[in-house]
Order: structure tokens, then C-alpha cells, then sequence
């Protein structure tokens, strides 16, 4: 029964319930671009109101990847156990109230300690949404279905330069900051309302082998419904028996460790790329060409629409080219915008700067964005959100240590050398994607339990 449960999913043509999970799972991505960008723009801010030094500085933005792979991998491990849409609600919770409380810090050590509490949040966001949206949308739209949800990012970024420019600018130095917190407050707790008429994933009912439920769900979106009975307690077959988060894990690493090993090489090669991008243009090119930080957030505002354009570039293709073509293409070409702003510096000109970023960019977000559908799919469903995890854990290495390394590098032998390290990191993606593309299996048009039907890789 179950296998034609999952076959009606997988028919159902798309409908009012499909384009009600992709937004209000997408405004999740949209919520961390924003924290993301508010802070980078509001970091001068802090170093003036309590007198920091760079490296303290350097902690505000550092000690958000902490929280990430504590919350990715943690709440991954939930996930799996109690289900993603209870998660996805107390993911939302924890940033929601997190973000509100960090508007009220009052010195350097409880914005960081607030911080990391918000970064868990949104890091549990990352295992929970993705395993989710896999799981609901039919195959032949789950490509294109979960590069839209995380196209909200670059819109995520879109608002916060728009908060920055219109918002923190515009009002006194302490208080235009804690205004853009609550304003991320103030989204959270919208999204919740949306988020509460979204069902439990019928994939990972069927998994613990709760049969009635997932009818109920299946049905209800082969009827395209939009209000659920969510208080609803079908009742349940064999339940799968719980196990622990080091089992989940060592589970997966054992059976299927070429997975493991894609999804970890994918994220960490993504996560240094991207945020290395970003931490470099602001601490060594902005500065070379003399972008002043009121004009910054113009620079940032017309570099997303540049990630806004890749990301729908790999909607609309990730479907039809694959999986195998469409990843190592984007990363490969992120490599070469790398290299581009190389050249870029080289003119001494903030417009030339500013194209290339914006390519850069496109190619960037296009990497990403097309990763994380790649990777979220080969985990079987009463290991995905684990699996999700352990990826993006082990990316916010990349993304808390490449700053941290591109500066040395930089410092050492200058920017070009650094900016040429910055293509290496998008190349491991690429170069990983080589013997997956050979033996791996594609996922464009499969069902999710054909993916890992017989395979251990």
C-alpha cells in the first residue's frame, strides 16, 4: 500500500496545496538571508556602540555558523524522529523569539549568546524544509520546486539592504538595528500562521508506518485542500522503532557513505564559496575601489538581483538538463566569477567591481541552489533530515573558516592569490560531482524511493 501512496503523490499535478508548502517553506531561506545581511551591514554599528575590536567583530558574524551546524544536525536527527512538520514549527519559534530578544541586547556578550540561539533555529530550518518539500512535491517538479523555495534567499537579501538603506540609515545609530530584528521577528510570527496549514510530511508518516495518516494526507493533496484537520490522531501501524542520533548516523555513514560524501563535499564547497565571496568583498575590494558603507548597500541590493536571476536560471533548468549536468556546470562557472572579480580589481573602478560581483554572484547562487535539491533527495526518508544535516554541518565549516583563511591569504599575497583560492573552494563541488555524474543515480523525474531503491553508494 505504501508504494502506491507514494506513486499518488507523485502523480498529483500541481496545485493550490504545492504553491501554499513552497512559499511558506521558502520564507525560512528568506529569514536567514535577512539576518545574514542585516547584521553585515549593521556590524560598523556595533563596533561603535561598544567599542569593538575587528576580531570581536569578526565573532558577531562567526558564531552565527556555530549556531547553524549545531541546529542543522541536531534538529536534522528530530527531524527524523518526530516528524518535519513539528519541527518546522518549533524551528520558526526558536528564530522568532531569538531574533526578537537579540533587538533588546545590551552589550557585545549577549548579542552573541542571542546569536547562537537564533542561528540554531534557522540551522534546523535548513534539514527540516528541505527533507519536507522533497517529500511532498511530485518528481517531476521537485527540481524546480525546491530551487523556488530557496530563491527566497536572494529575496531575503533584497529586504535586508532595502531595511538598511530605508530603516537603520534613517534612524539613530542604536536603535535603526534593534528595529531590523524585530522586523524579522515580525515575519517569523506571520509565516507561522502559514506555516500551521501545512501537514506532516506523508512520506515520513509512511515511514514509521502510520498507512492512515498518509491517506489522509494524500488525498487531501490530490484534492488540492488548503485548511487541514491538523488535530486530526489517525491511527498508526508498525511504528519504525526509534533510534538515537549516532545510530541515524552511523547508519548512514555505513550504507551509504557515497551520499554522505557528496552532500558534505557539495555544501562545504558551496559554503566557502559563497560566504567567502561575501566576507571578502567587504572587508578587502569594497575598501580598494572606495564604496563608501552608505553606498554598500546599493553594491548588495543589485548583486541579488544578480543571485535572484541565477537561482531562477536553475528552476527552470534543474528539471530538464539534470541533476548530473546542471550542478558541476554552475559550479564550475562560479569558479570562473571568482576569477572575474580577479580582473575586475585590476580596473580600479567600483562599476567594473560591481558587474562582476553581480555575475559572480548569479553563478554563485545558482551553485548553491541547485546542490541542495541534488543532495536532499538521496537520503532513503527515515534518513534525510539526518542526512540533510550532517551536509550542511559540515559546509558551515567552509563557511566559518574561509574568511578566516582568504584573509591570511590576502594579507600574505594579496588579492588576486586570495581570489584564486576563492575559485579552488567552488572547484571540490564541481570535481565531486565527476564520479557521482558516472555512477551515481539522477535524480531528475525519479521518484524519491526510486533513488535509493538497491543503492548503498
Amino acid at each position: 500500500m505504501h508504494h502506491n501512496l507514494a506513486e499518488r503523490l507523485d502523480r498529483v499535478r500541481w496545485n493550490r496545496f504545492h504553491s501554499t508548502v513552497t512559499i511558506a517553506l521558502g520564507i525560512g531561506w528568506l529569514l536567514d538571508a535577512f539576518e545574514v545581511t542585516i547584521v553585515n551591514n549593521v556590524i560598523g554599528v556595533f563596533k561603535d556602540l561598544w567599542h569593538l575590536s575587528n576580531a570581536q567583530a569578526s565573532w558577531i558574524l562567526s558564531i552565527w555558523f556555530v549556531g547553524l551546524m549545531i541546529g542543522a544536525y541536531g534538529f536534522g536527527f528530530l527531524a527524523d524522529r518526530f516528524g518535519r512538520r513539528r519541527l518546522f514549527l518549533l524551528t520558526l519559534l526558536i528564530y522568532g523569539v531569538f531574533t526578537l530578544l537579540t533587538a533588546f541586547a545590551w552589550n557585545f556578550e549577549s548579542l552573541l549568546i542571542l546569536r547562537l540561539l537564533t542561528a540554531i533555529g534557522v540551522g534546523a530550518e535548513y534539514s527540516a524544509i528541505n527533507a519536507a518539500i522533497s517529500e511532498f512535491i511530485p518528481a517531476r517538479n521537485r527540481g524546480k520546486a525546491n530551487a523556488t523555495v530557496m530563491n527566497f534567499w536572494p529575496l531575503g537579501a533584497i529586504l535586508a539592504a532595502l531595511v538598511s538603506l530605508y530603516v537603520v540609515n534613517l534612524l539613530p545609530p542604536d536603535i535603526g538595528w534593534r528595529v531590523a530584528f524585530g522586523f524579522g521577528a515580525l515575519v517569523a510570527a506571520s509565516t507561522a500562521f502559514m506555516r500551521k496549514s501545512i501537514p506532516e510530511s506523508p512520506r515520513w508518516l509512511i515511514s514509521q508506518g502510520d498507512l492512515a495518516g498518509a491517506e489522509h494526507v494524500v488525498s487531501g493533496i490530490e484534492h488540492g485542500r488548503g485548511d487541514w484537520d491538523v488535530h486530526r490522531r489517525p491511527t498508526a501501524g508498525k511504528r519504525r522503532a526509534p533510534t538515537g542520533v549516532w545510530e541515524q548516523t552511523r547508519t548512514l555513514v555505513t550504507r551509504y557513505p557515497g551520499r554522505v560524501a557528496l552532500g558534505c563535499l557539495l555544501d562545504f564547497s558551496e559554503a566557502a564559496g559563497y560566504y567567502g565571496l561575501f566576507a571578502f568583498l567587504a572587508l578587502f575590494i569594497l575598501p580598494a575601489v572606495h564604496v563608501s558603507s552608505q553606498f554598500a548597500p546599493f553594491f548588495y541590493l543589485i548583486g541579488n538581483i544578480g543571485a535572484l536571476i541565477g537561482g531562477l536560471i536553475v528552476a527552470l533548468v534543474l528539471d530538464r538538463a539534470g541533476r548530473k549536468l546542471t550542478v558541476p556546470v554552475f559550479y564550475t562557472f562560479a569558479a570562473m566569477g571568482a576569477l572575474l572579480l580577479a580582473a575586475s580589481i585590476q580596473t580600479h573602478s567600483w562599476v567594473w567591481v560591481l558587474a562582476a560581483f553581480t555575475l559572480a554572484n548569479l553563478f554563485a547562487t545558482g551553485g548553491w541552489i541547485s546542490a541542495y535539491p541534488t543532495f536532499s533527495e538521496l537520503f532513503p526518508t527515515h534518513l534525510r533530515s539526518t542526512g540533510i544535516g550532517i551536509s550542511v554541518a559540515v559546509g558551515r565549516i567552509g563557511a566559518f573558516a574561509a574568511p578566516l583563511v582568504l584573509t591570511a591569504v590576502a594579507d600574505a599575497y594579496g588579492m588576486v592569490a586570495a581570489l584564486v583560492l576563492l575559485a579552488s573552494f567552488w572547484l571540490i563541488g564541481a570535481v565531486a560531482m565527476v564520479p557521482w555524474a558516472i555512477y551515481g543515480v539522477e535524480g531528475k523525474g525519479r521518484s524519491l524511493e526510486g533513488m535509493v531503491a538497491g543503492e548503498l553508494a
